[in-house]
């Protein structure tokens, strides 16, 4: 994949990520061990399907600015590579240009 279309990919997954950090906010004290539904973070576009995970999980893999949470098959291969599988979902990492742009687009502390 273009260095164009890696960076426009984890631009899209980076607006989910925004959506999906306001759910992790939402969810209350001492849930943190409660299965939420959380968009896929893929580069998809249309994609609007929910990937269950619990708020610890997902602040695990959002400890790692690279890393995203997506659907069983929704990996892009030429721009990540698969870090953990689970059941219900895979924690990919981005390389190159695309994780750049995941790192810049990156509004934690």
């Amino acid at each position: 994949m273009e260095g164009k279309k890696q960076r426009r990919a984890a631009c899209t997954e980076a607006t989910i990520r925004d959506v999906n950090e306001g759910i992790e906010r939402g969810q209350w004290p001492g849930d943190e061990d409660t299965p939420v539904g959380f968009r896929c973070e893929c580069a998809r576009l249309g994609c609007n399907q929910l990937v269950e995970l619990t708020v610890r999980e997902y602040k695990a893999v959002r400890s790692h600015p690279r890393r995203f949470v997506v659907l069983p098959g929704h990996e892009l291969p030429d721009v990540e590579t698969v870090v953990a599988a689970r059941p219900d979902y895979v924690i990919v990492e981005k390389r190159d240009q695309a994780a750049e742009a995941a790192e810049q687009s990156d509004r934690r502390d």
